[in-house]
């Protein structure tokens, strides 16, 4: 008897454990799953799409032509091939009556545009069916990611217009549009410059994959449970609202703004330095030299011109000599969103819309991602130490 009420008590947990593996908080290093579709080498000051230059890409390519690459795995050859994948984006571009419906009422007091998207998507998606992932054909998945992505300038520009008390303009439904004047087009409600448009599209191209970044890591972590990929891709805007992630851009050009001149950047960058506060538009936690986005994209604001630039550059200048001087050895280089703010701005794009532009391409990259990820079928599951007080403790 005493061998069986032995047995029938519930274990306790033992003060040991199997042996793991701790990972660095934030896991920064730590390779958590093998990709084709790109990878950034901090050190050199390079990354790459498949096994292209990612700057070279986006000097010589068209947006649709990287997009075909990230998401099947090839450049187009031949125009024929270049302009049938154009045919497939633009015939997703138009909003049924239904969810162009509800989007006014996703607008109001407090606005918010990524908050605002990830509501519309969920629509967008119990609209168009999706089914978990587990349960689609890979034929099916990037029908939908063609689709999802088409939608997402879509939507934004639609409700970023119905906050500004603007109608929406209505996607072109003609394969001769690209996704990056159509964008500018729905967005400002006109016909956009050309010079605009390749501007834009330079930075639409760059900033479509990068690496296992936390919005990337979302949608990859979602699409491991086989969920369904409108899940995925609100789960990775949800991500990407958040000011260290992809919030820079307009608060680094707010920065500019506020110093005013490049005599003015020590008075204002010293006493933040010293209090620990961020330095938008400055530093990376991957790059150790200059990012290589942002120097395409100074290229690209150089070509556009005007006094915004120049002081942008001069600023740029005295602020790394700066932070060079008070945190040697940091490598506290400009980044991406210090000259794409400046880009956007220079496009006549408001700075409401500087993150959601940056999610019109990264989409792109995050739906190649859960292909990816489905593809492989692995649920992501890492372990937590735990540093609580030792159980089991009597309950009181």
């Amino acid at each position: 008897m005493a061998d069986q009420t032995a047995r029938r008590r519930p274990a306790t947990a033992s003060p040991t454990a199997p042996e793991v593996l701790v990972a660095p908080r934030g896991l920064k290093g730590v390779v958590v799953a093998d990709t084709t579709i790109g990878d950034v080498r901090g050190t050199e000051g390079f990354y790459h799409y498949r096994q292209y230059s990612a700057i070279e890409l986006a000097e010589r390519r068209t947006l649709e032509d990287v997009w075909a690459l990230v998401l099947d795995g090839a450049l187009p050859r031949t125009r024929a091939e270049s302009e049938e994948f154009r045919t497939e984006v633009a015939r997703h571009r138009a909003l049924t009556p239904r969810t162009a419906a509800v989007l006014p009422a996703l607008v109001g007091p407090g606005f918010e545009p990524l908050t605002a998207l990830r509501a519309a998507l969920s629509l967008w998606g119990e609209e168009r069916g999706l089914r978990p992932l587990l349960d689609t054909s890979p034929a099916d998945a990037r029908e939908d990611c063609l689709a999802l992505c088409a939608a997402v300038p879509v939507l934004l520009a639609a409700l970023l217009r119905l906050d500004a008390g603007l109608d929406p303009v209505d996607p072109d439904p003609s394969p001769a549009r690209g996704h990056a004047s159509d964008w500018l087009r729905m967005l400002t409600g006109e016909e956009p410059r050309p010079e605009r448009v390749r501007a834009i599209e330079e930075y639409l191209i760059s900033t479509i994959d990068h690496g296992f970044n936390a919005s990337t890591f979302t949608a990859r972590v979602i699409a491991g449970t086989g969920a369904d990929l409108g899940a995925c891709i609100v789960g990775a805007a949800g991500s990407l609202s958040g000011p260290l992630h992809g919030g820079a851009p307009s608060r680094a050009l707010d920065a500019i703004d506020e110093i005013g001149s490049p005599a003015r950047v020590d008075a204002w960058l010293r006493p933040k330095v010293a209090s620990g506060a961020k330095i938008m538009g400055f530093g990376h936690a991957v790059y150790k030299t200059a990012d290589p986005r942002g120097a395409l994209l100074r290229r690209v604001a150089e070509g556009l011109g005007g006094e915004l630039v120049e002081r942008a550059a001069a600023i740029e200048g005295r602020i790394e000599e700066v932070l060079a001087e008070v945190k040697p050895g940091r490598e506290l280089r400009s980044n991406v969103e210090y000259w794409a703010g400046v880009v956007m701005e220079l496009c006549g794009i408001p700075r409401e819309a500087f993150t959601p532009t940056f999610t019109v391409s990264r989409v792109i990259g995050w739906c190649s991602h859960v292909l990816e990820q489905t593809a492989d079928g692995k649920i992501i599951r890492p372990s937590a130490r735990y540093v609580g007080p030792p159980p089991p403790q009597p309950v009181p």
